[in-house]
């Protein structure tokens, strides 16, 4: 039953994260936390392998389909979160180490994630309204990705709403077509923080059980969303993100209080 309860939640998240362009992290992170089967770095790096596995499929499959995709753009933003990562990976570390409590850590994540959640339905909630600055350059589509990488790999989401609201605004790009970069910068950060924790040897610290069902639910989901990412139209992609938002944000704000109120 456990097995099948974790493979649910690999494809469900994976399905709506490759659909959206949120990764799938964004649900699997807090559901588990809620679970409390794992502490917050086996968590994490639960989610990571997932979101991973989801991308990689997602990506192939998208490039199959003939999506259509600005080479200089994707590079700079893999580039930016390959380097963005690493960088995630350290603060999450230095935040472990400095609480020590896994209480604490889950809480710290679970309130940054709400914060940016409720900062993203804001601004997309403003529709054709909201500010977008039009860039198409290396140098700000590279530190767009090095914010994503850091934020990814530091909440362990994957990307999550962040990213896709943050290509919108720095690209002025369509939500299904930011979506798409979202999934191939959520792609290199995770590959950049999983190759991080295996050269570390720490995978072999934590209890990863679980993955051989979360890995096979990733594969059928990165499969299903590109499918489903393609036959939607940009209105509806964009419904399903923010029905997804607001899911994730409940989950948040429960992990929260249940982890700082004895």
């Amino acid at each position: 039953m456990r097995y099948t309860i974790y493979f649910g939640i690999a494809l469900a998240a994976t399905t709506l994260g490759a659909l959206t362009g949120m990764g799938g992290g964004v649900i699997i992170k807090p559901v588990l936390d809620v679970l409390g089967d794992y502490d917050a770095a086996t968590i994490n790096l639960l989610s990571s392998v997932t979101v991973f596995v989801m991308a990689l499929v997602s990506v192939e499959k998208q490039l199959r389909q003939g999506t259509v995709i600005n080479i200089r753009m994707a590079a700079s933003l893999a580039v930016g979160s390959l380097l963005g990562g690493n960088i995630g990976q350290i603060i999450l570390a230095g935040v472990i180490a400095a609480f020590q409590a896994g209480r604490m850590v889950v809480a710290v994540q679970n309130i940054c994630l709400a914060l940016l959640i409720m900062i993203v339905f804001l601004y997309l909630g403003k529709g054709k309204k909201r500010l977008t600055l039009g860039l198409q350059g290396i140098l700000p589509v590279l530190l767009t990705g090095i914010t994503l990488g850091i934020i990814s790999a530091f909440l362990g989401i994957g990307g999550g709403p962040v990213n896709v609201a943050l290509i919108v605004f720095v690209c002025s790009c369509e939500m299904k077509t930011a979506a798409v970069y979202s999934i191939i910068t959520i792609l290199f950060a995770q590959a950049s923080k999983l190759a991080t924790i295996l050269l570390s040897g720490a995978f072999l610290s934590h209890d990863l059980s679980m993955l051989p069902v979360m890995i096979p639910g990733a594969v059928l989901g990165g499969w299903a969303g590109s499918c489903l990412s393609k036959r939607l139209s940009g209105k509806a992609v964009e419904k399903a993100f923010i029905g997804v938002q607001v899911l994730v944000l409940i989950i948040c704000l429960f992990n929260i209080f249940r982890n700082l109120i004895p």
